[in-house]
């Protein structure tokens, strides 16, 4: 809408196939310049095996999600891996800026209800959705899914009003004191900066919430994504004053409130093993211990 609002011609493709949502996504016939009609299947990705470390990963998730709280979560192995493993939690909430297959089941049960939410409650609000044809069969004219704009599902006003809200992130990498990159690989801009920085934040400031950076120890290379720095050239997406939770296969540890050789050590703990050593030589040269 924020586009459309913007945009000196409107021109929209009308598709049978595309779900029609509730939410921000209305506009009036008299309001197009030109449309098109097609005929074209919805894309969804290709399934995927979730790896052990992503299971791993979605078990340390969990255990740090109440009854209650709020999620907000992405698309990928990590989302679906603590997802599938809520089944036997109670009363929760979706404000996220996007969501896929793996919510499904929790909807389904009850378990994603919504009753605790101050902003749309009993609702899943979110931006943008992408999964299988069940996924858009369930989202097409269903009044529990708002669909709304960044502009209010990204906005630290909102988010902090829900309750225990679960901000769950990934990171290209992230070092020692608890700078995130999560959008370049070095000066290669890899992606967009996304909500992570919105989310983040509203988490932290949400009554019992936890902001919350979920990554696996290595790249598929073996290189440790827990580093001494960040990669030349490297951006901050989420500063290390807004860093609470960081989970990998091996753990999960909190930086909040600990000083930068707190930080340090605790991430070590959860780094892979091949690189503890490593890592321990960087930090005493670091903090000259």
């Amino acid at each position: 809408m924020a586009a459309i609002k913007a945009a000196r011609r409107i021109i929209v493709e009308f598709n049978p196939n595309v779900p029609r949502v509730h939410g921000d996504g209305w506009i009036h016939v008299n309001d197009i310049d030109f449309a098109v009609e097609t005929n074209e299947p919805m894309f969804h990705p290709s399934p995927k095996m979730l790896s052990e470390q992503e299971i791993k990963i979605g078990t340390h998730i969990t255990e740090l999600i109440e009854d209650g709280s709020t999620l907000q979560m992405g698309i990928g192995g990590v989302p679906d891996a603590f997802l599938a493993q809520l089944t036997n939690h109670k009363d929760l909430g979706v404000h996220t800026e996007m969501f896929s297959d793996g919510l499904l089941p929790l909807v389904e049960s009850g378990v994603v209800n919504g009753k605790f939410k101050k902003v749309l409650p009993g609702k899943i609000t979110s931006c943008f959705a992408i999964g299988s044809n069940k996924l858009y069969q369930v989202i097409d004219d269903n009044p529990r899914i708002a669909f709304k704009e960044a502009s209010f599902t990204n906005d630290t006003a909102n988010i902090r009003k829900n309750p225990k809200v679960i901000a769950i992130n990934s990171a290209i990498e992230i070092d020692i004191t608890g700078q995130v990159c999560a959008d370049s690989i070095g000066a290669y801009q890899y992606s967009g900066v996304g909500g992570q920085m919105d989310f983040m934040r509203g988490a932290a400031l949400s009554e019992g919430g936890k902001p919350i950076i979920a990554l696996t120890s290595t790249t598929k290379k073996g290189e440790s994504k827990i580093t001494a720095f960040l990669k030349q050239g490297a951006s901050v997406t989420t500063t290390r004053a807004h860093v609470h939770w960081v989970v990998t296969e091996f753990g999960a540890v909190n930086l909040f409130g600990k000083d930068l050789v707190e930080r340090a050590n605790l991430l070590k703990s959860i780094a892979h093993p091949n690189h503890r050593e490593d890592l321990e030589r960087a930090i005493q040269k670091r903090f000259h211990i």
